[in-house]
């Protein structure tokens, strides 16, 4: 977008783009062989156990040696898109609006074949049904 080599200033070109002048300056840094080493490190952690955040995964790597704080190792799981899984907040709560259906079968004493039926309406991936 940004020619260099082009008759029109750098700072005009950049203007009538509409981007800051610091993004055309802007040189990435490459990561350092020690944060690729902590990345390997926290990856084959987060493959053992998925449910680690960074405050457990820094005190794994502390275990091991490697020193790292919690938010160096928090910003390099946001940069390898590495999550814990854990339970969120308030998923069993229904949604407004959706109707409540009775149980019917509370209080029935079942105790004879054929008395209960149930059935599984459910479909796999996305709604198709294989026959």
């Amino acid at each position: 977008m940004i020619d260099r080599n082009h008759a029109l200033p750098i700072v005009r070109q950049a203007k009538v783009l509409n981007i800051s002048r610091g993004s055309v300056y802007y040189q990435p840094c490459p990561t350092s062989p020690e944060d690729l080493a902590l990345m390997r490190r926290i990856d084959e952690l987060h493959l053992e156990f998925p449910f680690a955040g960074s405050r457990m995964l820094r005190d794994f790597l502390d275990r091991e040696g490697l020193k790292a704080g919690r938010r160096h190792v928090a910003t390099l799981m946001k940069r390898m898109g590495i999550e814990a899984i854990y339970r969120w907040p308030n998923t069993s709560k229904p949604t407004p609006g959706h109707k409540i259906y009775p149980y019917l079968l509370r209080g029935v004493k079942v105790d004879r074949p054929n008395q209960v039926w149930a059935m599984d309406i459910s479909a796999p991936c996305g709604g198709e049904v294989e026959m």
